[in-house]
Order: structure tokens, then sequence, then C-alpha cells
């Protein structure tokens, strides 16, 4: 679907409206689209976002550029529930619900990671406290099966490291791409507990066992593609978004699906995600159709 995002990423599947959702970062747009009818529709936001989670109330929580929001599909609109004022220059990126249920989120300079960010962690309750600090480009941010490791790739570093969810000072390095074109961006991890990894600069996802060994590489079409996420009926379809940022003219036309959003069926369905708990009082409207 060539969805034309400039920056696509986040994408999380919502199993009670059979829709996937995504966004164009600096397009400031929430695209979602459904399978079961080949519908897809894009909105504008106004503002930047970049990861949600989907909540059991129904909508999404949104880590955007001026803190968490809840998206309505219903009436489309968009509510700042926890401001947070971030660096100058600083937007949010990943994201992702943990095992447990809460809800992981980064901000980064957009100036190419060049001043480091922060992992974030928002629990049920509305408690949001910073979890991993320094890391420059916080993505991959995936969960093993049991809630025992954290997946979160620094980008700037080209590398994915593991950590330990009990505690988030012991780290490992899980994989690398140096001396390589390609950097670890977005990923997902499928029911055998495999992590599938989109590599910006790469044209490609990885497809990495636990232990750290590449099983499997899957070339897609376009030089950047940014995360994956499981969905469809049995979670059986991996969605890949994309982004046309900073390729030159002749690079867009070489690249027609720059931006596009990708599907296809692995062998291996993906691993299920709980929805979000939390509630919010009532808060700003950022955004109303």
């Amino acid at each position: 679907m060539n969805s034309g995002d400039r920056l696509g990423e986040g994408p999380c599947w919502s199993p009670a409206e059979g829709r996937l959702y995504w966004f164009d970062i600096k397009g400031r747009a929430l695209n979602w689209h459904e399978p079961a009818s080949g519908r897809w529709e894009r909105r504008d936001l106004g503002l930047r976002a970049s990861a949600a989670a989907v909540r059991e109330a129904g909508g999404l929580l949104l880590a955007t550029e001026q803190g968490l929001a809840l998206w309505d599909p219903r009436g489309e609109r968009l509510s700042l529930v926890q401001p947070m004022a971030l660096e100058p220059g600083f937007r949010t990126n990943d994201g992702k619900v943990d095992p447990h249920g809460d809800f992981w989120w980064s901000t980064m300079d957009d100036d190419d990671g060049r001043r480091p960010g922060t992992v974030y962690r928002t629990r049920a309750s509305g408690q949001t406290e910073a979890v991993i600090s320094p890391i420059h480009i916080a993505n991959t941010m995936s969960f093993s099966p049991d809630g025992l490791r954290l997946y979160l790739a620094d980008s700037r570093a080209q590398a994915i490291y593991a950590y330990d969810m009990n505690d988030l000072s012991q780290r490992t390095e899980f994989a690398h791409t140096r001396g390589e074109a390609a950097t670890p961006d977005g990923g997902a991890v499928d029911a055998q507990g495999f992590l599938w990894n989109a590599q910006w600069g790469g044209g490609r996802l990885v497809r990495y066992a636990p232990d750290g060994r590449i099983d499997l590489t899957v070339q897609v079409p376009v030089d950047q593609p940014t995360s994956c996420a499981f969905g469809g009926p049995g979670l059986r379809t991996l969605f890949v978004t994309s982004a046309w940022d900073g390729l030159s003219p002749a690079e867009r036309r070489s690249q027609p699906l720059a931006g596009a959003l990708f599907a296809f069926q692995p062998d291996v369905g993906g691993l299920p995600l709980p929805l979000f708990a939390g509630a919010f009082p009532a808060s700003e409207t950022l955004h109303d159709r």
C-alpha cells in the first residue's frame, strides 16, 4: 500500500477493530488500514507522534512530541493526557507494550540522535518514569515471550542490546550491523520468540534467533524499512513500514514505493501483545474532527 509516508513508523495492531495503525512522524499523520475491507485512511494530527499502545478502553495511547495523548477513533479526537516538555529539537520515536501491560516509549534528538535521549515506561496507574538513559536513537523495543528480556537497539551505535527486565543495568550486545550500511530499526517478536528487525539503509528484515544468530533475511523493495508488527487473522501477517525521508530525487525515482506499507506472511505468526489497561482523566483536546 503506497501510503507515501515521509517517515513511516510505529505500526501496531488493534484486534478489536481489525486495524493496523501506524504513523508518518514527519508528516504529522496517523494512518490506519483494515485488511478485511482493504480500506486505508490517513488523518492529520497536527503534531509529531511515533508510537502507540492499543487500550482496553478503546482507542490508542500515543507518544507525541507534547507528551502522552489519547486517540479516539470514533470521534477522531486527540487529547493530551500527560504533557511533557521535551528538549528543543527532540521528539518521540519507538514504543511498545510489554508482556506485563506497561507502555515503553522513547525520545531522541531529531538531528540524527547527536544528543542522547531516554526510554520511558508508563504503567497502567498512569505513572511514567525514565528507565534507560542515555541512549541516542532507541529502536527495536521488543520483549521476549516470558517478559524477562527487552530487545533495544541504539541505531546510532548500529547495535541491538538484550536487557534484563529485572535489572535494566544489566545488558549484553545481542546483534550488530557495524561495518554495513544497514542500521537496526523497529522490531517485533514472533510466536517462537524470534526477533524480526527492520534495517534502515539495508533494504531488509532480519529474523534473529534468541541467541542472536541470524535465522532468515527477507529483502524489501526499498532501502529504508523502519519497523514491523504482526497483525491480521491469527497474527499471521507481518506489516512493514518504510520512509522516503533523506532520499535524493534520483533515489526516490528509483524507489517509487519508498514510504509504503508492505505486508507478507512468514511461516510463523506473531506474539500477541496485551492491551494497555490504564485510564486517564479528562484532558485538553489537541485535535477534533
